[in-house]
């Protein structure tokens, strides 16, 4: 079995392996983007019409689980708006002559293979149960009825987030559904795009005015029972307790289900992806919740991470909320896209300030602060055409709202990075999220890979939210090749290896 490290090594991009490959995809053989259960009943909730109407700048922005702005969860945002607008199709575009849907949140290949799933207590619009989302219909299917919350607060190691949440939700990764395209690099894209769908359902829950938190450590093998799922083929990735003041009931027994699934393809094995994620399992609550208290015995320097040095600095100047784009959560994940060509003309020192400030305050998680470090991660920003900011390398400081200069770089520079798209290089800001992936694994173990690469999925999500909040920018998320971005960043780098990437700038017009 391989532990964190030697998968993230043996699934890098390097010129040579790109170049060496023999895959070639088999479109006959690809797998259908949802889940089709045959023989559940189904529960509507109605068409999803409440998002929040808080500012996207504004609910991106929050690194703890309980909101400044608080909403009524009675008459507020629902159940479908929650998982509507984290990973429901919100357009449908005809492409070279045929329908396409895209979904709230993006995904590697647009194969969209995360699941939500929704663990519900006594809820204004539904009743206790074990629900799956529909992206297509939104409506969801019916695994159990009854109040099962407990064993999701049980699995946490009576986590206290879990165990008040009215409801919990449930990320899943149907491996091939991204393998057919990505082979053994899907682990990372699970975390990657069920990072993006977090970061729209933290959005949604915030903007509500909800209490939201991320939960990483919990037993994986009792949620895969409740949700009635095999782990070969779809695991269980992260909980988000959403809503409090609502205690679970204790654990009671959950039978065994398996319910039909309908496959439209025949599924490819990679054996590395199981392996990556069961190396990382935990065994029970206890197991979980001594995980979870072993951040506290980390500092952030332990993980890795860099405080600033003594490169130039310069400050940022993010606007205030009173001046800040104030477009709605629902309006901004409905117009978000994946920008595809990018002018060259520079962005605002001060737009690109604010996306950074507001998309990358820190992730509301069961295991950062409270005596733990904040983050795994640091940001590094590649700046080509910013007003007021000289091109080059830098470390983003997000406690300081500054910009530290570790190096040169360029247009071509970047786009080589990239798996030599050039658009990368024609964007007005690369930003990449580093992690020490050797001190990570040393310090909390193979679960906080996962944790790192979620964080890295989650700030790839805001930051995709952050400039779609700026009418006149665009983004997209791109790969690279892994050891060339970290010699590029080094020598400040040289022990951090890229999670995500993210290019911003304007439209090419």
């Amino acid at each position: 079995m391989v532990d964190a490290r030697e998968y993230h090594e043996r699934s890098k991009h390097s010129p040579q392996s790109v170049r060496d490959t023999d895959w070639t995809l088999d479109f006959d053989n690809k797998p259908r983007p949802s889940k089709v259960y045959t023989d559940l009943p189904r529960l509507s909730l109605g068409e999803p019409v409440n998002p929040p109407d808080a500012p996207a700048l504004s609910a991106v922005a929050t690194s703890r689980p309980s909101p400044d702005r608080v909403g009524d969860p009675a008459t507020g945002t629902g159940l479908a708006e929650l998982c509507h607008y984290a990973a429901g199709v919100t357009k449908t575009l005809e492409i070279r002559g045929e329908q396409a849907s895209f979904r709230a949140a993006s995904c590697t290949g647009k194969l969209y293979h995360i699941d939500l799933y929704a663990v519900t207590g006594d809820l204004d619009d539904a009743d206790p149960g074990v629900y799956q989302y529909d992206p297509e219909s939104d409506e969801f299917h019916v695994l159990r009825e009854g109040d099962f919350r407990g064993v999701l607060a049980a699995a946490s190691g009576g986590q206290q987030g879990v165990a008040d949440a009215p409801v919990t939700l449930v990320a899943t990764s149907t491996w091939w559904r991204n393998s057919w395209k990505y082979r053994d690099r899907t682990y990372r894209h699970a975390f990657w795009d069920s990072g993006t769908v977090l970061a729209n359902l933290l959005a949604v829950a915030h903007g509500a005015g909800y209490r939201a938190e991320v939960v990483a450590g919990f037993a994986d093998e009792p949620v895969v029972e409740l949700l009635g799922i095999d782990p070969e083929w779809e695991a269980p990735l992260e909980l988000v307790a959403v809503g409090a003041d609502d205690p679970a009931p204790a654990p009671g027994s959950v039978e065994h289900i398996d319910p039909a699934i309908e496959v439209a393809s025949d599924p490819v094995e990679f054996p590395l992806i199981h392996d990556a994620w069961d190396q990382s399992t935990l065994a029970d609550g206890e197991t979980a919740e001594a995980w979870r208290e072993g951040f506290a015995d980390a500092t952030a320097a332990d993980c890795g991470t860099h405080a600033p040095g003594a490169g130039d600095l310069v400050q940022l100047d993010p606007v205030d909320d009173e001046t800040a784009s104030a477009r709605p959560v629902g309006n901004t994940i409905e117009r978000r896209g994946s920008l595809r060509e990018y002018s060259h003309e520079p962005i605002s020192d001060r737009k690109l300030a604010t996306i950074l400030d507001r998309a990358l305050r820190g992730v509301p998680t069961d295991c950062f602060g409270r005596g733990a470090p904040d983050s795994l991660l640091d940001y590094y920003v590649l700046v080509h055409a910013v007003e007021g900011v000289p091109s080059g390398a830098y470390q983003y400081h997000p406690g300081e709202n500054a910009l530290e200069r570790v190096g040169d770089t360029g247009r071509q520079e970047a786009a080589y990075l990239a798996l030599g798209q050039e658009v990368v290089g024609d964007a007005a800001v690369n930003v990449y999220a580093m992690a020490d992936v050797d001190a990570v694994v040393e310090h909390v173990g193979n679960r906080g890979y996962r944790l790192a690469q979620l964080e890295g999925g989650i700030a790839l999500g805001r930051l995709y939210l952050a400039t779609y909040a700026h009418r006149a920018l665009g983004g997209r998320g791109f790969t690279f090749y892994d050891d060339l971005v970290s010699e590029h960043l080094s020598p400040r780098a040289s022990n951090q290896t890229p999670m995500t990437l993210f290019a911003f700038g304007k439209p090419e017009q």
